[in-house]
């Protein structure tokens, strides 16, 4: 049993490792939990999950670096193959399913953490990794026939390519579970790109996966003018972010000032996500994404000492600006990029 005070100290000696980057003595921490029957799931989603959000939320306030961050996945990483290593000992009682991210989505750990929950479940997993194309997928199921695809989404510019990994499975018959900070917090993006279930945490995964249909039909088409002109964006993507990095003041090409490399850097990491946004609102329908990206770059450029709303309803008027040629998307940034 992980009781609340157990999963606080376990918590705190992780994060202490990880800020002495001390990869052995995390893998330790994991291995000392497994030994004292801690449930795999508890470990990865109470210790390993909650000290990755803190981690992303220092990133966010401009505390870590993105090296920092990288180091600190790279050693969660290592803690879920301490724990995926100690599951794959206990015999599998239930069918096979394919656990993936899809291209563009390079944030394994989400999906890691659902292959130990399936593992955990009884199911037999395949992990593929991160940034997994349509074809690889592909083959997979047609060498495994899975009962299930389970596709991990952390970032709003993998919704594209997750389509079409919902489409690539349910061609074959086989039903999709998908996930993950990309699709928010209800099925709605989930439903509208086809998937078969949504599934909000890692046991909402095992949940989801045992409850699904055997066999699938294919997905229908999306909507035909929403999809085209997403289509044309995701074309057209590096050129458009180019020219609203020169447009906007706060990425724009000059001397930055004392202090400010760190935030022009930050900055224009962040500035593709705005037409992410814009794609998945193309996409599913839902307008939400524009808002939430809105406001998530409006707290980066905060704690980095930016005048937020001022940066935000100029970046506004550069996306009109540059989207011109995209009727649909003109209209989506115009109704809803604005801070919640």
């Amino acid at each position: 049993m992980f009781d609340l005070e157990q999963s606080r100290d376990a918590l705190r000696r992780y994060e202490k490792a990880l800020a002495a980057g001390d990869r052995v003595k995390i893998v330790a921490l994991v291995e000392e939990l497994l030994d004292a029957g801690v449930a795999p799931l508890d470990i990865m989603t109470g210790v390993v999950a909650a000290a990755q959000r803190t981690i992303g939320e220092r990133w966010q306030r401009g505390e870590w670096s993105v090296a920092q961050e990288h180091a600190a996945t790279a050693m969660a990483m290592a803690a879920t193959e301490a724990v995926t290593a100690r599951l794959a000992k206990t015999p599998a009682t239930r069918g096979h399913v394919i656990v993936a991210c899809a291209e563009r989505e390079w944030h394994w750990l989400p999906a890691a953490i659902i292959g130990c929950a399936l593992r955990g479940g009884g199911w037999e997993t395949t992990l593929l990794g991160p940034a997994t194309s349509p074809q690889r997928l592909s083959h997979y199921v047609q060498d495994i026939g899975p009962v299930a695809v389970a596709i991990s989404c952390s970032v709003l510019g993998a919704l594209p390519t997750t389509r079409r990994f919902i489409e690539t499975s349910t061609s074959a018959g086989v039903p999709v579970v998908v996930g993950g900070a990309a699709f928010g917090s209800d099925p709605v993006r989930a439903k509208a790109l086809g998937a078969t279930a949504w599934a909000a945490d890692a046991q909402g995964a095992v949940d989801a996966v045992a409850g699904l249909p055997v066999v699938v039909s294919a997905v229908p088409p999306l909507p035909q003018a929403r999809a085209r002109e997403q289509a044309a964006l995701e074309l057209s993507h590096p050129h458009l972010v180019d020219r609203i990095r020169r447009q906007w003041s706060v990425t724009a090409d000059s001397e930055p000032g004392p202090g400010q490399a760190a935030l022009r850097a930050a900055a224009r990491d962040a500035l593709p996500q705005a037409l992410y946004a814009v794609w998945a609102a193309l996409l599913t329908g839902d307008t939400r994404p524009l808002s939430e990206t809105a406001t998530w770059m409006a707290d980066l450029l905060a704690s980095r000492g930016v005048d937020a709303p001022s940066a935000i309803e100029e970046l506004t008027t550069v996306l009109a600006t540059v989207l011109l040629d995209y009727p649909l998307s003109v209209e989506l940034v115009g109704d809803h990029f604005r801070l919640r």
